[in-house]
């Protein structure tokens, strides 16, 4: 029986919210990755075909689980496998409380952290947890590292095959593994939350469920490591960007940070995340230190959103921290977000300059900044050809109807 439209949506948008939870669970029990994935989707269809006659259950996250948890065992009978292990599947189909026996207690983290092993290479372990843990198809992984779909099915399949040929364990990190790691798994996390607050592809301009999975792990890690201010700052810059969702589009068109209407922030979640930057720049003060990537983005961040209107926006400040910023990460990406506010101080001719010695030809957010600069300078003929490079870029709906309109905006006389 296929589904209404309306009901496979809404299938759709629950196993999409409960795939790191099914994976991250399987992942544990049978220590196998391929079984994990194969069960989940096997659990998919299934509840394609109940559903419509059974109606979604009440907790559809557990029916899911269980559910593909049962296929994974059909599958180890199937294949006959070792009776020892055979006899390990019957045993851990078992329901019961997972007991933790280490200071990483949550299913998710601790495949996060498998997939940030150091025997994988830094690409593999960030598409792997996106696959893994954000449930996004080849595709959407591909598109957001501008790579070939069958390149990177490659990568994602070899890094499961690292994982098992070289009995990287499913366990409960240890203190030593959650020192080693740390900045690979923040990496990740701020990874996933990127990619749900501005999503790569399809009909939702941000994937929720993602943005919510990024900042449920960087409490997580917030309460592991406490006293780390990168963690702390990591947790600041999403919270600090995520008040901003209800006013980021409007009429299904991305709005920009000048332009959003700052009562629909969230003033909680801005309060949180200001009171971890001070946090993080009392630690700086009391050991002589100097803050790390995430704490400046954080800093950046709460200047922004200490600004009651664009106008009174304290753009010295911004520019010092990105200064500060990337003397540390000296990125292209980083430059181009420094000319941003280099535009707002100085003028959006010395922005250009630096826009314009940056290789980054076919990032959409460098067509879209230059686009801009252009703009302002009355250069519109220029201005369009980087509109529509910006537009060819880039696949998220909310961002190519807001290109479009500045676009079709410009005077045509200029340039």
């Amino acid at each position: 029986m296929t589904p209404p439209a309306d009901l496979r949506a809404e299938i759709d948008r629950i196993y999409r919210e409960e795939y790191g939870r099914v994976i991250a669970s399987l992942a544990r029990r049978f220590g196998d990755l391929d079984i994990a994935e194969d069960a989940a989707g096997e659990a998919l269809l299934t509840a394609i075909e109940r559903w419509p006659v059974d109606g979604v259950p009440p907790n559809p996250g557990g029916w899911l689980t269980t559910t593909a948890g049962n296929r994974a065992i059909d599958r180890l009978r199937r294949e006959s496998l070792r009776d020892t292990k055979h006899q390990a599947a019957m045993m851990i189909s078992d329901d019961t409380p997972h007991e933790a026996t280490g200071p990483v207690e949550d299913d998710r983290l601790r495949l996060v952290f498998t997939c940030c092993h150091p025997a994988l290479a830094p690409e593999a372990r960030v598409a792997l947890t996106l696959r893994l843990l954000g449930g996004l198809t080849v595709g959407e992984i591909a598109r957001a590292f501008l790579v070939p779909e069958t390149t990177m099915a490659q990568r994602i399949t070899r890094a499961k095959a690292k994982i098992k040929s070289a009995h990287i364990p499913f366990r409960v990190p240890d203190h030593d593994d959650v020192t080693d790691r740390l900045g690979g798994v923040l990496a990740v996390i701020y990874l996933v939350f990127n990619e749900g607050y501005l999503a790569g592809a399809g009909d939702d301009p941000v994937r929720v469920e993602l943005t919510d999975e990024a900042i449920r792990l960087g409490r997580i890690v917030r309460q592991l490591v406490p006293d780390d201010g990168e963690v702390a700052g990591l947790l600041a810059l999403m919270l600090l960007s995520d008040a901003r969702r209800h006013a980021r589009f409007a009429g299904g068109e991305l709005v920009t940070l000048d332009e959003q209407d700052r009562s629909g922030w969230d003033r909680e979640l801005i309060a949180e995340g200001h009171t971890l930057v001070r946090e993080c720049l009392a630690r700086v003060a009391a050991t002589s230190t100097h803050p790390g990537p995430y704490q400046l983005m954080a800093a950046i961040n709460a200047v922004h959103t200490a600004a009651k209107d664009a106008r009174d926006t304290d753009w010295t400040q911004i520019v010092a921290l990105y200064d500060q910023l990337y003397a540390l990460s000296p990125s292209p990406v980083v430059a181009l977000n420094r000319a941003v506010a280099v535009a707002e101080l100085d003028g959006p001719d010395v922005a250009l300059a630096i826009v314009d010695s940056l290789d980054l030809d076919g990032y959409h957010a460098w067509h879209a900044t230059r686009a801009d600069l252009l703009r302002r300078l009355g250069r519109s003929s220029e201005a369009r050809t980087e509109y529509d490079a910006a537009i060819a870029a880039t696949q998220n709906r909310a961002e190519t109807a807001y290109l479009s309109r500045r676009r079709a905006h410009l005077v045509p006389s200029e340039g």
